[in-house]
């Protein structure tokens, strides 16, 4: 009976602990960026290979997420105009489950001038991780993940921007 009990009590622990750590991530900071190449509609390739040596943002979003509504406002507001120039940087926003057709209208509604990329399978982000968007990450010049978050509120952003700054010294 003992042994039943202790059992039960190492397999409740264990499940309290995945559940605790079960935050989507597959790819964590420190790790390197997963290999992937975006196909539009068209069958235009863009490889994160040809990213080598630059810093990286990485931003999934869907076109029905309000708080994704918010970063990608933002982007377009302080972010873009600030890095969108700089050589050394790129900017990787990806629709998470759309198409070039979709994205190319919502773009007509909210006037953008950032590239947005599809994903329509989750290829990409599945490469990333399993659940919960918006959810970003920051890739230094020799391909490591240096930041990461996921949702969005203003503070986070502020950081964000700071790391991308900071990256690009």
């Amino acid at each position: 009976m003992k042994k039943y009990v202790l059992a039960s009590l190492l397999a409740l622990l264990a499940f309290l602990v995945k559940a605790q750590d079960d935050s989507g991530d597959i790819v964590k900071v420190g790790q390197k960026m997963p290999a992937f190449t975006i196909v539009s509609d068209n069958g235009q390739q863009l490889s994160s290979s040809s990213l080598k040596g630059k810093v990286v943002l990485v931003s999934f979003f869907a076109t029905w997420c309000p708080p994704c509504q918010k970063e990608l406002a933002e982007v377009q507001k302080t972010l873009w105009p600030k890095y969108k120039d700089n050589k050394n940087f790129a900017l990787l926003v990806i629709g998470r489950e759309h198409t070039d057709a979709e994205l190319a209208d919502y773009n007509k509604k909210k006037g953008f001038t950032f590239p947005l990329y599809p994903d329509k399978n989750r290829a990409i982000f599945g490469a990333f991780a399993k659940s919960l968007i918006p959810r970003s990450y920051l890739v230094d010049k020799n391909g490591k993940v240096i930041y990461a978050t996921k949702g969005y509120d203003d503070k986070e952003f502020a950081e964000l921007m700071e790391k991308i700054q900071s990256a690009l010294k």
